[in-house]
């Protein structure tokens, strides 16, 4: 691709900031660059045409962690680990509201429960035991303890009598979220290109080669913010790509579910929207396959995503599936998000553990104050 004169001039010469990916992380990272530096020039890549990777395919989830995450993380992450991770969710979420505010986002504060199939007894029982010490180590956090029992009031078949529900979680519009962050990024005239394929970053120590497959440039500073894509470009950095499968249903006449809803460790999640269910989850029936940064659906999850719609979630229900799809996140072996220093000139800010909605905004804005 020939770039004319206008066309560098405008977007590629002398730039500041360069941000890879505009998810939630990338846009907020710019923003924030923008408070501090209000005469800077940003410009943020994007290889899709909308946000690539979960930022606008993810389930609209503002959780912190059900009860049996929480006990799960206790086993491989310190008391001190968990409870910061926790912090990090609920600020990174306060944050998202302030910024946006609550009807900007379709945000509603209806409790996040967690489910238990009535097969998983011992995973019921220890959630149950772990209550009250999860309750007493996450109260700080929150003001208040977080997880309460409550009735099966819903009616889901083969579960266990009652939910334990996080009374702080809610789930909010992620079209409607991401595309007031885009407008509020252009608004302030940050620079966003879509359709850029990134193949490599030079630090020189001076400033960033930055080569794409259609031009190069420099720029004085870059923010790698792809999460799960971001090995391509990190090659030290540790962040395993993790498929996530959803599906929606059709409308649903005289639907009375509200609210967001896990169950198997967090593996499966589904919530109302729109008198619709979003169902997604399963990568725990591969991991191996599902251990990838290619979007698609696979016959083996689908087909259990299906049955448990039909038999746990909308028993008797006519049921009709109206799209499908996936978003890839960033995992790895511990769950805090990587924001570092990778060279002189290259940040970056990526691993958000399936939980970018709640760390989003923060990881954003930390990934922006490593140019202080």
């Amino acid at each position: 691709m020939e770039l004319s004169y206008w066309e560098y001039k405008t977007w590629f010469s002398k730039v500041d900031f360069t941000i890879i990916g505009s998810g939630i992380v990338g846009l907020n990272c710019a923003l924030y660059l923008r408070e501090q530096y209000p005469k800077s020039k940003i410009l943020v890549l994007e290889k899709g045409t909308l946000p690539q990777g979960a930022s606008t395919k993810n389930a609209g989830f503002a959780c912190f962690g059900s009860i049996s995450e929480v006990l799960a993380d206790l086993k491989s992450h310190s008391e001190t680990e968990v409870v910061a991770l926790v912090q990090k969710r609920w600020e990174g979420i306060q944050l998202l509201q302030r910024l946006l505010g609550d009807e900007v986002l379709g945000f509603q504060l209806l409790g996040g429960n967690e489910l238990f199939l009535t097969k998983h007894v011992g995973l019921y029982e220890n959630s149950l035991d772990g209550m009250g010490m999860v309750n007493q180590l996450l109260e700080p956090v929150f003001g208040k303890a977080p997880f309460v029992q409550t009735e099966n009031v819903f009616q889901f078949d083969g579960i266990h009598p009652k939910y334990i529900t996080h009374i702080f979680e809610g789930q909010l519009d992620t079209g409607k979220m991401m595309d007031a962050l885009l407008q509020k990024c252009l608004k302030k005239g940050i620079h966003i290109l879509n359709g850029i394929m990134m193949e490599g970053l030079s630090d020189t120590g001076s400033q960033v080669a930055v080569k794409t497959s259609a031009y190069e440039f420099n720029s004085h500073k870059v923010f790698v913010a792809t999460n799960g894509f971001a090995s391509k470009l990190l090659n030290s950095e540790t962040v395993t790509p993790a498929r996530a499968q959803v599906l929606i249903t059709e409308p649903i006449d005289d639907l009375h579910i509200k609210g967001t809803f896990h169950f198997d460790e967090g593996y499966y999640y589904f919530r109302n929207i729109d008198d619709r269910i979003l169902f997604g989850g399963g990568r725990n029936l591969d991991f191996v396959s599902e251990e990838t940064d290619k979007f698609g659906q696979t016959t083996l999850i689908q087909e259990e995503l299906e049955t448990l719609l039909a038999q746990v979630i909308l028993p008797g229900k006519k049921i009709e599936i109206a799209q499908r799809w996936s978003g890839i996140m960033g995992v790895g072996k511990q769950k805090t998000p990587i924001v570092k220093q990778v060279s002189n000139n290259v940040m970056c800010g990526v691993r958000l553990g399936g939980m970018g909605v709640a760390l989003g905004s923060l990881v954003g804005r930390e990934l922006g104050q490593l140019s202080d």
